[in-house]
């Protein structure tokens, strides 16, 4: 990946999540992160419970770019019904919350990449088997629309317009606003835009960073 380049975290337009402020040096990267790619319509549940409720239903492709939903696996039992069920992160409100899948119509995956914004810094770490890769500079919200603060991940990747701000990659994470409900026609979302120089090859759909924080340093 080539030194020369910009982040700006314009995930500006959301309330914070209600993070504790964490000490110099607090962010735990995983070396691996495990995935799981939803390849059916999955319902989302409380507990690995076959009879509990459906909180809500998880599809197989993203809403902006059709690309498959890959979600970071938090955790793995087996249910009542001899069933393997996956705790994962999910998208949307409330930022940061979590449920139980069944792991019969996803696919295992894994990533070794991960990303930290420090607001406080304006700094972006990228970071590859839990060592920091690469280091940019980082533009975050106003106080009246601050950046979430909080655990998400990269949902989808867009492809930006030559020579249009923040090109030509954005990263559409998790993470969602809660002073705008909708952003350019669609429900507002923390992003991150990106113009990496990466050996000339672009990063695959939803493997560059599985896992995102913002913290307030």
């Amino acid at each position: 990946m080539g030194r020369r380049a910009s982040i700006a975290a314009f995930a500006a337009l959301a309330g914070v999540l209600g993070l504790a402020s964490a000490p110099a040096g607090a962010v735990s990267v995983p070396r691996v992160q495990r995935l799981a790619q939803v390849m059916t319509p999955h319902g989302v549940r409380a507990r690995p419970d076959g009879h509990a409720p459906v909180l809500e239903v998880v599809a197989p492709r993203r809403a902006i770019t059709s690309e498959r939903t890959i979600l970071p696996v938090l955790a793995r039992e087996r249910g009542r019904q001899g069933v393997m069920w996956l705790k994962v992160l999910l998208p949307g409100r409330p930022n940061g919350h979590t449920g139980w899948i069944r792991q019969p119509g996803t696919v295992g995956a894994t990533t070794r990449w991960a990303i930290v914004i420090h607001l406080a810094a304006r700094r972006v770490d990228v970071f590859k088997s839990g060592r920091r890769a690469e280091t940019f500079l980082a533009v975050v919200g106003k106080p009246s629309t601050p950046t979430p603060q909080g655990r998400f991940f990269v949902e989808e990747w867009l492809r930006i317009t030559p020579g249009h701000p923040g090109g030509p990659f954005a990263l559409a994470l998790s993470a969602r606003s809660n002073v705008f409900q909708e952003f350019e026609g669609g429900p507002a979302r923390s992003r991150c835009t990106a113009s990496i120089e990466s050996a000339g090859r672009p990063a695959p759909p939803n493997r560059t960073a599985a896992s995102a924080s913002t913290v307030p340093r």
